[in-house]
């Protein structure tokens, strides 16, 4: 037929203009062309040449930079015009159907509109980013234009009585009404900007966050598309695959969703609740929340029903185009002829909505809105969830930095709360807001689905409805179910965590005494527990997802039973598959509703937990309550100190300038001189209504040292923390003086102090900054000099003399990374002195003018603690003219006091200078003289002692000896060898980030038994193809039905054929029985199959993935406890610690519900696609692109999703150690007032951690807008080829509305599919880790010897043979023992000693065969020792380590675990260990409780604990490895003396740490780097003057 842009038609003359130019319809429709084709010659010229000019832009920020008003607005108008333009186009191509010939002016006119609309947008859009507003003029020429020819149109139409009834009419005047929008955002923008008629246009600057580059977080920036599809988020995430994803990347938050903004929002609401008359009463949080952060939570729950409502669209448009695909109305066209005016066809209203091509089309809109406006919602509920987290973290923070001490002490609020509340509550919350819009859309979402429903299947319907309701309540119990379940999970694990800690802590011990099996089993037992747990666990789980996936079932079984019951006829094909869409809708809210419900019960538990907080004590209160003021005394020389300290953002700085010579006078001061700080008639409690301190009345004098002394538990901390505030104050004074030649120093606070508390400035100058070493050591997770520095700028000399004047040194040169190295939580744990010397350094380094030192001496030997004294207090502090405060015991460092403060049960008993004390108290002063020689002694013992220190450092050295092989070790656990091609090039690193790791997949399936992987294998698809009979069943059978009412048209008697496949063909339409007769049968039996196979598969998924847990948690603890020592020498205890806790908690948990969601949507995903192929094979083209498509986003969000993922779990980690670092230290952080800093950090903190969770909810979103597009391609693609084939007559309508409900699933499930992948993939890393370990090899426990060849009571005599031995820890290493020849006698005592690292412990271990034999042998009563078995040998040898290891349970557990031995026997072993009376006297006595590590004894005892074990297991051999060097010299003594008695029969060899043990024994050997060096008796030795042993006992006498 000839195209004619008016028609060719013979009767009306399409071209004449008699009646008048406009009145002919065709010129008007050719005069509405014009604006469209002006508007498209004049840009397309100017944007290429914008285009390539564009590229010189800077700053990167600029080009998302949108600074027209009206921006929005004009987006949205114009999205709606090109709607209204497609509607126009459909129409006219409909309308020119109807008629004869072809009309182009029906739709040509349409067609380039939905162009320059386009066009417009592109233009402005470039316009905009490059800035070039007078080009704007070009638009508005457009909208001006297109205005007026669209008016005339409508014009003409209302003089030829065209009315609202027809459809063309409402799209004219849409469109006229659009662009005079349109016209009106252009006019405004002009009136704005300024730049057309006038003179001097308004000039503009970006944004705050614009103009920083360091923000990359672009969502509130970019316009309205970007905004809806994401992406701006495209560098970043296909950059990801190029290279991962760094903190720097991802840059910082926009300073609307900082936590400093978010925080003043929150506080602004809460605090405007406090009213004048009620001051008392708490304010609401929920109140709080709602007015900071109400408005997003509307917009959110606006785009929420718009997205549900759109989703209804779907079920009513299958509806439709199986309706009307059917209904083909061959009414003639002579009917449709008289509704023409102006010689061309109007339709009606609703006419179009009749046409199934059109249907197709409004399908895929409402789809791709729907989906859009759901991703929006979530967005905006994700990232004001953000911005609530951030601001409840900085007011809880803000409300530790002032809670009261005793609050901490006195367990109201404990350390583990505030984690809690940090780490649970504020989760919890931030989740509760994620989902609450969820709460008021799914009651309306639910509603309108019922009524839909009886709309479309009558009383029916109602019955699926109520089934799926009655069984919500079902699945709440479910989720409430699992929540307990989980819990008691968590008990059993932490439970199993601590005894393998203990185990993987005293392994050499358990090596040696072969006790290794025992404490497995025990671990074993815990495990047991935990599983029987987790099955529960898994039961709750796999029904809650059978629930899931069976109720849909059960809803349409009911309600097409029903319904056949009573209207006797089946629905029609378009009924049916509308209410199956309509069903697979409302299952999703019923599911989720009782999450949210249950996420909702959680939020309402976590506000009350933080309201309480938010109310509890804070420092000082009373003293405001009492109305105290203060006063300035003396023209600003003192000042009268409030115990409320708030503000204390101003540090005073001493100014080194102002130097007297250093004067160490020993007279009293004076009234008139400076005293630093003065307390008069002081009373203070802890909180409770005891007095800790009363009656206090001192003094500290200016520059000068005094100390406070007293016996433990006299108050002298708490008359230190009186003083700095943290006690209440009863009644009485704390007075600071004014140091007038102190410089105020705001330290970055400024973001703080403006917003907060201004008012208390007045009192915060109460007191300067004090540097306060608490006793209980306090570090923070940083480095070592960052620990000292604390925020001071950084001095190299003074840090250098602070490190020396603390000693530090040595222990420096032993880490790893030297002063930088990381110490605390996540970096190396030192030990108490090392600890307490950081702290002590802190609070020389720190410029204060008064320090406040707590007993920095008790965990220091003698040597450190004087050098301490001499160079750090006596010499660095008092040079610098500070005041110091010092508490003691160290009674003998009196004599350098200048002032002394005596103290006895809280109150003070003396003050003065020693010669005071010594003339009016003599009594005291004698008492001190006595206690002061018993410390003269204890030094002379301890001068002997080769001190502890070197012991500390020899541990730390022994921590790091193989630092190196740690290191590689760790690089191996973060990039996992990758089995491919080395040349590690750009592309190979891309594949291996992209790749899914196959591999351990396959593993971590194996592992979880062959059987149990057929099983799910094959129940799932026998599942998915059941579920795909029952819609196909269903499609056969509505088809039937429709059959037989009308049996006319080609296509009918086709459907007829395929549907009863010949069966009762020929039945007459009068017998409906024989008709239906299987139908429901089949039906119901499918059905019923169905439900069955879905409780299977739940039920195999989730024990496969238990079996696996079970086999790898087992296969993994018996390969660690039977490794080799040298691997735990390696291998740091967190790695190996992080497999047993993180890793096992995702195999056990994590992995079984990912793998059934990933299994379930894949196969739907596939099951869907098949179907629809099957039933129109030409939908297998168009399926090639968007498979392509899927591919790669699917790739590249995987790669990008790992990243951002890693990073939120990165930054987590220090945020909520910061919490727990900030509770613990809060004293310290207050005396010094670096409350700001403190601050500071942690909302550096929370925003690092938000921005990376906000990009991994963008990245979500990302992903989601893209999949659900393609998902609406998908439906497209199915409608359009199912209408084309029906066109030609292929296919039952049935089997339509089939393709298109599964078309409708595949795009809930696509993006399902491409999470569970990437989260999969996340969580497999779990099971490569532990896979790693499971590589490691064991330790040769069989030896070549049978057990039944050793002799029973071997070695008898305890001769020992050692012959050329050459041992190594490693082949890769060097020999630690070099060719070393010993003969000992049986019963001789036998001494080793030598330097640090001369071998002797190695020598020790050699004897159990734990290090690598490779050459020479050791003989013990003539048996090789290497051919033992390992478990016999080392059951048959006693040893004692240097460290005394005790494992908690009872002290039986600990001498006797394999329960051989009689009371009887383990009484004796306590008797000769001096123990006996003491554990006599302990509840229960030999099951006394041991707490973990033995902490609830001492040292010695410990120590003493492990002689009662050596002895307990009767050898003829004992190896003594250090023994002493961690006990006093009394313990010693005993020790030796048992030694020679208990151990007179035996051969005991020593290896000594201080040489006077061995002078008693019948034979020393002297090591030197692995050999030999002197082999003698001692005596024999001594007389060698020049020897090394001789030289030895010199220097340790």
């Amino acid at each position: 037929m000839a195209l004619s842009f008016c028609g060719n038609n013979k009767d009306l003359n399409a071209y004449s203009v008699e009646n008048g130019v406009l009145n002919n319809g065709c010129f008007v429709d050719a005069l509405n062309l014009v604006p469209h084709v002006f508007l498209l010659f004049i840009t397309f010229p100017i944007l290429f040449i914008g285009w390539g000019s564009q590229s010189s832009k800077v700053q990167i920020h600029h080009n998302t930079w949108l600074h027209f008003p009206g921006h929005n607005m004009r987006w949205i108008l114009t999205f709606l015009l090109l709607f209204v333009h497609v509607c126009e186009f459909a129409e006219g191509i409909v309308s020119n159907n109807v008629m004869t010939t072809n009309h182009l002016h029906l739709f040509m006119p349409a067609f380039m509109g939905f162009v320059a609309a386009t066009t417009s947008v592109v233009y402005y859009h470039n316009i905009e980013t490059s800035n070039f507003p007078k080009l704007l003029l070009v638009l508005f020429i457009y909208w001006v234009l297109a205005f007026i020819t669209k008016s005339i149109k409508l014009w003409k139409f209302a003089e030829f009585n065209v009315g609202p009834q027809h459809l063309r009419f409402c799209i004219t005047a849409a469109l006229v009404i659009l662009y005079g929008l349109l016209m009106g955002v252009e006019i405004n923008v002009i009136r704005v900007r300024k730049y057309v008629f006038f003179a001097n246009p308004q000039k503009v600057k970006p944004p705050e966050d614009l103009q920083d580059l360091g923000v990359r977080f672009l969502q509130p920036f970019v316009n309205l598309l970007s905004k809806a599809t994401y992406w701006w988020m495209n560098p970043l995430i296909i950059g990801a695959h190029k290279r991962p994803i760094e903190l720097k990347k991802i840059g910082k938050l926009p300073i609307a969703m900082r936590a400093l903004t978010n925080y003043l929002r929150l506080k602004d609401a809460y605090e405007d609740q406090r009213t004048a008359e009620d001051p008392e009463r708490a304010p609401s949080i929920w109140r709080s929340m709602y007015r900071a952060f109400g408005r997003p939570i509307l917009l959110s729950s606006t785009f929420r029903y718009l997205a549900d409502l759109l989703g209804f669209a779907g079920p009513l448009c299958i509806s439709g185009i199986v309706k009307y695909l059917k209904d083909k109305d061959d009414v003639a066209p002579a009917d449709k002829m008289k509704e023409t005016y102006l010689g061309v066809y109007f339709m009606s209203s609703t006419e179009l909505l009749q046409n199934s091509s059109v249907l197709a089309v409004l399908l895929f809109l409402a789809l791709v809105l729907q989906r859009t406006f759901l991703q929006a919602s979530y967005y905006v509920t994700i990232e004001t969830g953000i911005n609530l987290r951030g601001a409840l973290l900085a007011m809880i923070y803000n409300k530790i930095l002032r809670l009261s001490t005793s609050n901490m002490s006195m367990g109201e609020m404990t350390l583990g709360q505030i984690n809690n509340l940090v780490a649970i509550e504020t989760n919890q919350l931030m989740w509760f807001l994620f989902l609450c819009p969820n709460l008021w859309a799914m009651p309306v979402q639910i509603v309108m689905g019922v009524i839909l429903l009886y709309y479309l299947l009558g009383w029916s319907a109602l019955v699926g409805a109520s089934v799926i309701v009655l069984l919500a309540p079902v699945q709440y119990l479910i989720a409430t179910k699992l929540a307990d379940t989980q819990k008691s999970t968590l008990e059993h694990s932490t439970d199993r965590l601590k005894k393998t800690t203990e185990i993987l802590k005293g392994i050499k011990l358990l090596k040696l005494y072969a006790w290794e099996n025992i404490f497995c089993d025990s671990v074993e037992e815990t495990r047991g527990k935990e599983l029987t747990s987790l099955r529960t666990f898994a039961f709750y789980t796999s029904m809650s997802i059978f629930m899931n996936a069976a109720i849909p079932i059960a809803a349409v079984l009911a309600t097409f039973v029903m319904h056949h019951f009573i209207n006797k006829t089946g629905p029609s094909p378009s009924e049916a598959f509308a209410a199956l869409a309509l069903f697979h809708i409302l299952v999703t809210p019923l599911f989720l509703l009782s999450t949210v419900v249950r996420f909702a019960v959680k939020a309402l538990v976590s506000v009350q937990k933080l309201g309480e907080f938010l109310q509890s004590d804070e420092i000082g209160d009373d003293s405001w309550r009492n109305g105290d003021i203060s006063v300035s005394l003396e023209g600003g020389k003192k000042h009268i100190g409030m115990t409320k300290a708030i503000n204390r953002k101003q540090p005073m700085r001493y100014q080194m300038d102002n130097y007297e010579q250093p004067s160490r006078r020993q007279m009293r001061p004076t009234e008139t001189e400076d005293v630093a700080v003065k307390v008069s008639h002081g009373a203070f409690t802890w909180g409770s209504n005891l007095l800790t301190l009363s009656d206090i009345n001192i003094r500290i004098p200016t520059g000068q040292l005094t100390m406070i002394v007293g016996q433990v538990g006299c108050g002298k901390s708490s008359l230190l923390l009186a003083m700095l505030g943290e006690m209440q104050a009863i009644e009485g004074m704390v007075y600071w003086s004014k140091q007038p030649d102190c410089q105020m120093l705001h330290e970055g606070n400024i973001s703080w102090s403006e917003t907060e508390e201004s008012d208390e400035d007045i009192r915060s100058k109460n007191r300067n900054s004090v540097a306060y070493a608490a006793q209980k050591s306090w570090l923070l997770n940083a480095t070592v000099e960052e620990n000292i520095t604390f925020g001071s700028p950084f001095n190299k000399q003074r840090y250098k003399a602070v490190i020396d004047a603390c000693s530090l040194q040595p222990d420096i040169d032993l880490l790893p990374f030297g002063d930088q190295t990381e110490i605390g939580e996540r970096g190396i744990n030192l030990s108490g002195g090392q600890r307490q010397r950081i702290c002590v350094g802190r609070a020389l380094y720190q410029n204060t003018n008064i320090v406040f030192l707590d007993d920095p001496f008790s965990a220091l030997d003698i040597h450190l603690s004087d050098h301490l004294m001499q160079e750090g207090i006596l010499k660095f502090l008092q040079d610098d003219k500070r005041t110091v405060v010092l508490v003691t015991h160290k009674l003998q460092y009196l004599i350098h006091a200048d002032w002394i403060i005596a103290m006895k049960d809280g109150s003070v008993l003396r003050e003065g200078t020693l010669k005071d004390i010594q003339t009016h108290d003599v009594e005291l002063y004698d008492h001190w003289k006595t206690l002061m020689n018993r410390n003269d002694q204890e030094m002379e013992k301890d001068i002997q002692q080769d001190s502890q220190t070197t012991l500390e450092r020899k541990t730390l050295r022994r921590a790091f000896y193989s630092r190196e092989a740690k290191n590689q070790i760790d690089d191996e656990d973060e990039e996992e060898e990758e089995e491919e091609e080395d040349d590690d090039n750009l592309s190979t690193t891309t594949n291996r980030r992209s790749k899914i790791p196959w591999k351990v997949c396959w593993c971590y399936l194996s592992s979880g038994g062959f059987f149990m992987v057929f099983m799910m294998v094959s129940s799932k698809l026998l599942k998915h193809s059941v579920i795909v009979a029952i819609d196909y069943w269903l499609a056969l059978w509505t088809s039937s039905k429709t059959n037989r009412s009308i049996d006319t048209g080609v296509d009918m008697l086709n459907g007829t054929m395929l549907a009863n496949s010949g069966n009762n063909t020929l039945s007459t339409p009068g017998t409906p029985e024989a008709e239906h007769g299987y139908y429901l049968p089949v039906f119901i039996i499918l059905c019923a199959a169905g439900i069955t196979l879905c409780l299977i598969t739940s039920l195999t998924v989730e024990f496969l993935g238990l079996s696996a847990a079970t086999n790898l948690h087992h296969n993994l603890l018996n390969k660690i406890i039977h490794a080799p020592i040298r691997f735990f020498d390696v291998t740091p205890l967190g790695q190996i610690l992080n497999r047993f806790s993180a890793d096992t908690n995702i195999i056990d948990q994590h992995i079984p519900p990912t793998l059934e969601s990933l299994t379930r949507s894949t196969l739907l995903c596939l099951s869907a696609i098949g179907v629809i192929a099957s039933i129109t094979p030409a939908f297998l083209i168009a399926l090639i692109p968007l498979a392509v498509a899927f591919y790669f986003i699917q790739k590249y969000f995987r790669v990008a999703s790992k990243d951002l993922q890693d990073l939120d779990d990165s930054t987590q980690l220090p945020l909520l150690c910061h919490f727990s670092e900030t509770a613990e230290g809060l004293t310290t952080i207050r005396a010094f007032r670096h409350e700001a800093r403190f601050k500071q950090r942690m909302l550096e903190l929370t925003d690092t951690n938000n921005t990376a969770y906000l990009f991994l909810s963008a990245a979500n979103r990302w992903l989601e807008v893209r999949t659900d597009y393609l998902g609406a391609v998908i439906v497209l693609t199915a409608a359009v080829a199912s209408i084309w084939s029906l066109r030609y007559g292929l296919l039952a309508g049935g089997l339509v509305g089939l393709g298109l409900t599964y078309a409708l699933t595949v795009t809930n499930y696509l993006n399902w599919v491409v999470r569970n992948l990437a989260d999969l993939e996340v969580q497999m890393a779990a099971v490569k880790k532990v896979n790693s370990f499971l590589s490691t090899e064991s330790e040769n426990y069989e030896g070549s010897m049978d057990t039944s060849q050793v002799p029973e009571n071997w070695p008898q005599e305890g001769e020992i043979k050692i012959q050329d031995l050459c041992v190594r820890y490693d082949p890769m290493l060097k020999p630690v023992l070099k060719h070393v020849n010993a003969y000992i006698k049986p019963g001789q005592k036998v001494g080793i000693c030598g330097r640090t690292g001369s071998g002797k412990s190695s020598l020790s271990l050699a004897f159990f065969n734990m290090v690598d034999i490779y050459e020479g042998r050791i003989l013990i009563d003539g048996i090789d020792i290497c051919k033992l078995p390992l478990q016999t040998l080392r059951s048959r040898l006693s040893i004692i380590l240097q460290d005394p290891v005790l494992f908690s349970g009872s002290i039986r557990l600990n001498l006797d675990p394999e329960r051989t031995c009689t009371d009887d026997r383990l009484w004796e072993a306590l008797e000769i260990a001096q123990l006996k009376n003491m554990v006599k006297a302990l509840p229960g006595g030999l099951d006394a409780v041991v707490t973990e590590g033995g902490e609830n004894f001492s040292v010695g005892q410990r120590q003493l604990f492990c002689l009662a074990r050596a002895f307990v297991r009767k050898s003829s051999i004992l190896i003594m490895d250090e023994a002493t060097a961690s006990i006093d010299m009394a313990t010693e003594n005993i020790l030796q003396k048992v030694v020679m008695t208990a151990f007179a029969d035996r051969t005991v060899v020593t290896i000594a740490h201080r040489v006077h043990t061995i002078l008693t024994a019948d034979l020393v050997i002297v090591m030197k780097r692995g050999n030999i060096l002197e082999y003698d008796k001692p005596q024999t030795l001594l007389e060698q003057e020049d020897g090394m042993f001789a030289s030895f006992v010199k220097a340790d006498m």
